[in-house]
């Protein structure tokens, strides 16, 4: 009788195990550095309250991301290729909705302190700023 010892199982499973890992491991590493870049630019630009200043260019970067992520997984040469476009897109989307916003957030403070400085001038009578 020659069955299987209790070890030969316990070496099956710790072999799956370790190749379960490696190929977890190996998923992780699909990503291009076009889509950490574009990861990085969405959460910048969600950092920057892009959904509020730019939520239109934040959206399409957001779903270009998507489409990137599940492109870059498919065993497909050319999907691969499409998701590093769509990364590159995801990420151009991303700079320009979080400068966008930060250029309205600055706006924004601008205003603020010439409304202070208004406010300021008319509190001391002297004349306003441009005014004769």
């Amino acid at each position: 009788m020659n069955e299987p010892s209790f070890a030969h199982f316990r070496r099956r499973l710790y072999a799956l195990a370790i190749a379960s890992g490696l190929a977890v491991t190996a998923q992780a590493q699909v990503a291009s550095p076009d889509l950490l870049r574009a990861q990085q630019a969405v959460q910048k630009a969600q950092e920057a309250d892009a959904d509020h200043y730019a939520p239109d260019l934040l959206d399409s970067a957001q779903r270009a991301l998507i489409q990137a992520q599940s492109g870059a997984l498919s065993r497909s040469r050319s999907e691969r290729r499409d998701a590093d476009v769509l990364a590159r897109q995801a990420a151009a989307d991303a700079d320009l909705a979080r400068v966008r916003s930060d250029r309205a957030q600055a706006d924004a403070a601008l205003q603020q302190r010439r409304d202070e400085i208004a406010g300021l001038r008319q509190t001391l009578g002297l004349p306003q700023e441009g005014a004769p």
